[in-house]
């Protein structure tokens, strides 16, 4: 028996695309296998290592758990289109600059939540970028690193604003 598919719409990145998918096909499977966006990793599958975020229609969301056809005529942006808009260029200099990333793989999602928090302005206390992080696991780092690098795109941010 074959699947149900559906045709879908969207604007991936800033790019239209139309495809046909599996009724049940997940957005981060649909983004690795069907867009060759491999920059949105799959860890748990259930939402809670954090390691699918995306942004859907300006909102982070889990990319394991949401659906493809759930998507059809929204705005998905993943960390590709965000780098390459260099969106989160600073975010991802201070990763480097304070060894906030070792095996990378939670890098994606962590730098999207990241600029989830920021985009809001100001500057929030160690705290509230701990709490904004607490959905995406890192299991090479220790948080610190992150924590950090976070903490100074926040100041510096705000001194360039």
């Amino acid at each position: 028996m074959s699947d149900f598919l559906l045709d879908i719409s969207l604007t991936v990145n800033g790019e239209q695309v139309s495809e046909r998918v599996e009724a049940r096909k997940s957005l981060a499977d649909f983004l690795r296998e069907d867009l060759a966006l491999t920059g949105t990793h799959t860890g748990c599958e259930h939402g809670v290592c954090g390691t699918c975020t995306v942004r859907v229609n300006g909102e982070i969301v889990r990319a394991c758990l949401t659906l493809a056809v759930q998507c059809d005529g929204a705005t998905v942006e993943t960390i590709e289109g965000l780098s390459d808009a260099g969106e989160v260029a600073d975010l991802q200099a201070a990763f480097a600059q304070r060894n906030a990333l070792q095996c990378g793989y939670c890098t994606p999602g962590m730098l999207i939540a990241a600029q989830d928090l920021l985009a809001r302005g100001g500057i929030p206390s160690r705290d509230a970028i701990r709490d904004h992080l607490s959905g995406n696991y890192c299991r090479c780092t220790g948080y610190q690193a992150i924590v950090d690098a976070v903490e100074a795109i926040a100041k510096q941010r705000a001194e360039e604003a």
